[in-house]
């Protein structure tokens, strides 16, 4: 009878511990920051469309200017 006791808790402090494990690792990965995929250089870019077409050498520009909408 002592024994099944002793088995008992040992169970449940492994299974504390684990969950302990598993909480304190899901807060360190999921920190809550925010990661963008953002054009280098949009910082000191005028606009983000600019920022694109002086960054990303694959990028050709299809839009005409006159087709082009502006939200005021």
């Amino acid at each position: 009878m002592v024994q099944l006791r002793v088995g008992v808790i040992a169970v449940v402090i492994f299974t504390i511990l684990c969950t302990l494990v598993f909480l304190i690792r899901y807060m360190f990965r999921h920190k809550g920051t925010y990661h963008t995929n953002e054009a280098k250089g949009a910082e000191s870019a005028e606009s983000a469309d600019a920022a694109i077409m002086n960054n990303d050498p694959n990028f050709t520009e299809t839009i005409d200017e006159s087709k082009k909408e502006w939200l005021i």
